[in-house]
């Protein structure tokens, strides 16, 4: 007897649209993405990438189509990273009050942050290598050190899926490397990754799919089948797509 398994998606997308300052920006949009999964989101500006995390946030009905939770994942519980602005960097605050901060979402209607919240912020923490910074004040600390701060505060906030908007913009080099290795890190613990991003070369390098939007079209699949596509070239900045 041959007994079937049904493995449920995190994240069902089914003929999504989406329109931003009532112009459609994505369209008939379909794709899902599955526990242990990293997830590489690129495109062309004004392709709708920002529009579609918004959704995945809860923050944006679709015109049409749906998102749907899956696998005991609840619309609450993503761990969400966004691009930073001037404002956001200079936030008077400690390491230790913006990483637990993560955990609002589960508090509940509880008035304080329980031992198992404080315990998750400092367990966190020392996976990013930021125990040491626990004290400072998160404005004073260098870009790189401020995104590991976030990147435990995503982490507080799920046990399941972190949503990452373009994670290493304006960091050098070295800096950048160190935080996609966190991230490879994290996705290898089990939780689930999607990263929005501009930085092509990393996507091919650290996803297992690849969701390539253009203001005309869009593809999703694995790794292997982009390389094979037609978007591949485009993306690489050669031949137009037909």
């Amino acid at each position: 007897m041959i007994l079937e398994v049904f493995v449920t998606a995190l994240i069902s997308i089914d003929n999504l649209t989406l329109s931003y300052e009532n112009m459609t920006v994505i369209e008939n949009l379909s794709f899902e993405v599955f526990d242990g999964d990293y997830l590489c989101v690129v495109g062309e500006n004004g392709s709708g990438k920002s529009t579609l995390v918004k959704a995945l946030l809860s923050l944006k009905k679709p015109d049409k189509g749906s998102i749907e939770f899956g696998d005991g994942l609840k619309k609450n519980e993503i761990g969400y990273l966004p691009q930073q602005n001037v404002a956001q960097k200079d936030f008077p605050a400690s390491v230790y009050e913006v990483v637990i901060s993560g955990c609002l979402n589960s508090r509940g209607i509880r008035p304080f942050y329980s031992s198992k919240d404080k315990k998750r912020a400092l367990d966190n923490m020392e996976l990013l290598n930021i125990t040491d910074l626990k004290s400072r004040s998160y404005r004073d600390l260098s870009g790189g050190q401020q995104q590991r701060v976030l990147l435990s505060r995503a982490l507080c906030a799920t046990k399941k899926l972190i949503l990452l908007d373009e994670p290493v913009a304006g960091l050098d080099p070295i800096v950048t490397a160190e935080l996609y290795d966190l991230i490879k890190k994290i996705n290898k613990s089990g939780v689930t990754v999607i990263m929005v991003t501009h930085d092509f070369p990393a996507a091919l390098k650290y996803s297992k799919h690849i969701l390539c939007m253009t203001e005309e079209d869009w593809f999703f699949g694995s790794r292997e089948e982009f390389l094979k596509s037609k978007f591949v070239n485009f993306m690489r900045g050669g031949e137009e797509l037909d």
